[in-house]
């Protein structure tokens, strides 16, 4: 018993510690731009801050005035966690399990297709109601200036932008 609080110890001290940057990290995206996409980010990371902190500290408090209820609660918190973060990471890669990035000419990064992607993601961005957050969210950026033209849906923009390359291979 004693080996394991020997190791459980410093792994807590260190959840304790990484939370707090998690926090300020939520805090900063909170007052730091105008853009809605770091804007979207904000709560989701304070929340993850908030709850690793709680949950790290319900050990120690457990742990060290030997509340057992506390541990029991610590246990099950954890275990909800890990749970959460393994159905986050299966989700992602369902998702993005057919995306591949391809060569393109003159370009220094790869080109993506949008139906390289699951058919879910593809419906989600291709709906005009995600298609004008997300053309807001990337017009309010300087990393896509031509989207200030009107592409009233999402297959215009796509369309817009295939080279004779990309038809290529399309074909």
């Amino acid at each position: 018993m004693a080996l394991s609080n020997n190791v459980i110890r410093p792994i807590n001290l260190v959840a304790i510690l990484l939370s707090i940057p998690v926090i300020g990290a939520g805090i900063w995206l909170a007052t730091e731009a105008d853009n809605s996409c770091v804007k979207l980010l904000q709560w989701p990371v304070i929340i993850l801050g908030i709850l690793i902190l709680v949950v790290a500290l319900a050990r120690f408090i457990g742990g060290f005035w030997r509340i057992h209820w506390l541990l029991i609660l610590y246990l099950v918190a954890m275990l909800i966690l890990i749970i959460l973060l393994a159905c986050l990471v299966v989700f992602i890669y369902m998702v993005m399990i057919k995306g591949s990035g391809y060569l393109a000419p003159s370009r220094a990064y790869l080109e993506y297709r949008l139906d390289d992607f699951s058919g879910w993601l593809c419906r989600r961005v291709r709906s005009p109601y995600k298609w004008d957050r997300i053309k807001s969210y990337l017009s309010s950026t300087q990393m896509c200036p031509e989207l200030n033209q009107s592409y009233r849906m999402a297959q215009d923009f796509f369309n817009a932008h295939i080279t004779p390359l990309q038809v290529i291979i399309i074909n």
